[in-house]
């Protein structure tokens, strides 16, 4: 059955990163009121190639749910078709349409809100933006809505941590910085591998990183590691845990973050995860 499809309009289209070519696309939805979805879902995009050939491309949505708008981050990448036609002006200038179908997937955050550790790289970033959104609505602004200043954080810590090679490929770093200033219980740790001497953050790899927040909560809480493993009689749909681990980003980020995690006896319902390559 074919999917209905959606026009979505071009509103803003901004650089975010000359170096890794980055950018943030905003869309808006003329004549829809709303589209709904929840934070960490994506859309596909739908347009035709110089080939004539009709292309798809999954991309994640990189905001909460506002009215009929969404937003993109995307790179652009080198022979590639779909990510560039979005990226160039003139194949996709301000004004211009695409159309999309959507939302689609489960890379949603579980409820009740837990502590949580957000563990992004590249444009994995992007969902991860859409669940800080939600958690922790801008008090103002254009990306404020009805509920705009509302925390649905219930006082948990939420740990991003996002991961680059470089300092210019940090995306979003001033707002995920006035968020942390805003909200004690959201800590923001951006993580370079490749960082150059002045670099004054942190080094190495999110999963590294990770495992310190593991472990230094498991101390501060007195729990156990390994985790005692979870009670075979308990249906998986009701299992729940006082924390998850939301990763997204490259294949082999992914299988490093879950062995790490597994090895505390975390449970794989636990770790919640999406690759995009």
């Amino acid at each position: 059955m074919a999917r209905e499809l959606y026009t979505a309009r071009l509103e803003k289209k901004i650089c975010i990163s000359q170096v890794a070519q980055c950018y943030h696309l905003e869309f808006v939805l003329d004549g829809m009121e709303s589209f709904p979805f929840a934070p960490g879902q994506f859309i596909s995009a739908v347009a035709t190639d110089p080939n004539g050939k009709q292309q798809t491309r999954a991309y994640s949505i990189a905001s909460a749910s506002r009215e009929n708008r969404f937003d993109l981050c995307i790179n652009r990448v080198e022979g590639g078709f779909f990510s560039n036609y979005l990226a160039d002006l003139t194949d996709l200038p301000v004004g211009g349409t695409i159309q999309i179908h959507g939302p689609h997937g489960h890379f949603i955050l579980q409820e009740p809100i837990t502590d949580s550790i957000l563990l992004a790289t590249g444009t994995g970033i992007a969902p991860m933006r859409g669940f800080a959104q939600w958690l922790f609505p801008p008090e103002d602004g254009p990306d404020a809505g009805p509920n705009a200043g509302e925390d649905r954080s219930n006082g948990k810590d939420i740990w991003l941590i996002y991961g680059t090679r470089h300092e210019t490929d940090v995306y979003y770093q001033e707002e995920f910085e006035a968020l942390a200033r805003r909200k004690p219980n959201f800590h923001y740790l951006p993580t370079l591998s490749r960082a150059l001497p002045a670099w004054t953050g942190l080094r190495g790899y999110v999963q590294e990183h990770a495992s310190k927040i593991v472990e230094e909560r498991a101390h501060r809480l007195g729990l156990p590691l390994p985790q005692p493993p979870v009670d075979p009689s308990i249906p998986k749909a009701d299992l729940c845990f006082d924390i998850y681990c939301y990763i997204c980003g490259l294949n082999f980020m992914v299988s490093a973050a879950r062995e790490r995690l597994a090895a505390y006896g975390w449970h794989r319902k636990q770790i919640v995860f999406e690759r995009y390559d």
